[in-house]
């Protein structure tokens, strides 16, 4: 168990319908502490979202959340946080990708839905700590101070979404499946062991709230339909044109059209995104590389990093990590990498490191590449 209080403790376990969260509120209870289950309807019209297993926002989740709670033998509820998911979480996305960024929901809705607005309510009502199915490790460390660390098992480990976290959040956050070695077959043998329906189902990918995982229609219907614009080389040579500048990502080769191939035959991906030109801009594979970025809203997992240091930095969900250095100046975190990095987009996240332990996260506002500097707005 990775929250370190010996007493029982009364805990909310946040279960979306899905096998990590069942197992998760299934071994707190198992190690004694008050357990009472929690889905989050996160959908106004829960039937517009997905359907099947691939989110965590439609009514047979919920239904799978309460089966899994009655066989565990807790009490449980759903809890309407639609509101504020609308806002803080769908709103935001659809304002970072007009505005020409690359935003990761799912960590925006760990900040504001699941250890805020949820942590908040479960406080409030007396609880001492949520649960949830995520892989990372809480430490509680010789001065009484805890540490946000990667689970024990790194291909599963998801500390990069939590690396919004502050240290008070931490010290009410608990997650039974961060420091076992297990795959995610034995989680789910562990499961039908365990009685729990929800043993086979398939792990939801992609936005939850995208129901078709149409990312460029559904932000197309809100952003005002498709406005079309130019796409330009580096030397600002006109290619071809697009249906909207918040259909591409920093990094994306398919779907260009350009209609003619490139003076060295070679493939183009986009380099920059300009929402206020609506532009987008592309060029050889070489020029993603990324020396060095900024970074804003910086939120520090324990005390915040004085002067400069060196760590190593993860730049999405799934990626790998890399050297850097890393110095918080004026409230601009700066980051140098050792060896330069592609596929970075203004709007990621950066999460530093120190070992396995979180140092923090920040958002991506400017890269700086080996030959041109991109400073999207």
């Amino acid at each position: 168990m990775t929250h370190t209080s010996q007493r029982p403790l009364r805990v909310l376990a946040a279960m979306s319908g899905g096998v990590d969260s069942a197992v998760a509120a299934a071994r707190a209870a198992e190690a004694g502490h008050d357990v009472t289950g929690v889905h989050l309807a996160l959908s106004a019209n829960p039937q517009s979202f997905r359907t099947g297993a691939r989110g965590c926002c439609t009514i047979e989740d919920s239904r799978d959340a309460r089966r899994a709670a009655d066989v565990i033998g807790i009490p449980f509820y759903v809890w309407d946080l639609a509101e504020r998911f609308r806002e803080d979480v769908v709103e935001d996305f659809v304002a970072e990708y007009e505005a020409g960024r690359t935003p990761n929901p799912c960590l925006r809705c760990n900040e504001k839905i699941k250890f805020a607005a949820l942590l908040d309510k479960a406080l409030a009502l007396g609880f001492d700590a949520v649960c949830t199915g995520h892989y990372a490790t809480v430490v509680l460390t010789e001065d009484g101070s805890r540490e946000l660390h990667r689970a024990s098992d790194m291909a599963k480990d998801q500390s990069y979404v939590l690396g919004v976290l502050d240290e008070k959040q931490l010290a009410h956050a608990m997650f039974p499946l961060g420091d076992t070695l297990t795959t995610k077959d034995e989680i789910r043998a562990e499961a039908e062991a365990r009685g729990l329906a929800v043993a086979k189902k398939p792990d939801s990918h992609d936005i939850c709230f995208i129901a078709d995982g149409d990312t460029q229609g559904f932000l197309a219907d809100r952003l005002g339909g498709r406005a079309e614009g130019d796409i330009l080389d580096e030397s600002g040579t006109k290619l071809g044109t697009h249906d909207g500048a918040f259909g591409f990502t920093i990094g994306q080769r398919k779907g260009l059209r350009i209609g003619r191939p490139a003076a060295d035959g070679k493939p183009r991906y986009v380099l920059d995104i300009s929402p206020v030109n609506n532009t987008v801009t592309v060029g050889p594979v070489e020029a993603l590389d990324v020396t060095s970025l900024t970074a804003i809203k910086p939120r520090w997992c324990g005390t915040p990093p004085v002067g400069p240091g060196t760590y190593t930095a993860q730049l999405r969900a799934h990626g790998g990590e890399t050297e850097a250095g890393a110095e918080l100046v004026d409230g601009t975190l700066h980051v140098t990498f050792t060896e330069p990095v592609r596929g970075v987009a203004p709007g990621q996240a950066v999460v530093l490191y120190d070992g396995t332990r979180v140092v923090g996260s920040a958002t991506i506002a400017t890269t700086a590449r080996r030959e041109t500097v991109s400073s999207p707005s």
